[in-house]
């Protein structure tokens, strides 16, 4: 379907300064040609310039509202962020732990299992499972209890949002 030159300069006008130079040039040689699309020009140009300048004051309660809420986001951004600084901390003492104790461990549970007489792989067993048994119950118990560990006490969730 071809399209009409006015309603496709039109439209380049109502882009304004986001023109390609192609689309520019073609506009400026339509609008040398068409005195119509030049008055449509014309006249967008004089509404933008009226919009422009326009004061718009927003109300004191709104710069109120807003100034409180951007303050109540601040901080819990900054809370979010202390508390995942204390669970990097964390993380680097558990790691820290566990490649230190793990070859004692290893050791000692090769002594039981030697004392014991039982099999290689039993003793391994056991100490992969003793090993890696806390890690996974914590796992389990975070993936149970969900995002409520991470919006501990807050208020603002949906629920509160709506009142």
């Amino acid at each position: 379907m071809m399209r009409d030159l006015h309603d496709e300069a039109r439209q380049l006008i109502a882009f304004g300064e986001s023109l390609s130079e192609k689309e520019r040039a073609w506009l400026r040689a339509h609008l040398d040609e068409c005195e119509q699309c030049r008055h449509y020009a014309d006249a967008v140009n004089g509404l933008v310039r009226a919009l422009h300048s326009m004061p718009v004051a927003a109300d004191s309660r709104l710069v109120r509202a807003t100034q409180m809420r951007v303050r109540f986001h601040a901080s819990r951004l900054r809370e979010t962020q202390e508390r995942m600084w204390l669970v990097a901390i964390a993380c680097v003492g558990v790691g820290l732990s566990a490649a230190f104790t793990a070859p004692l461990l290893w050791r000692l549970f090769a002594w039981m299992g030697e004392r014991a007489g039982v099999a290689n792989s039993v003793w391994q067993s056991g100490f992969f499972f003793f090993y890696l048994a806390p890690a996974l119950v914590v796992s389990l118990l975070l993936v149970a209890r969900g995002t409520h560990l991470t919006n501990n006490g807050d208020r603002s969730g949906p629920a509160m949002r709506k009142q």
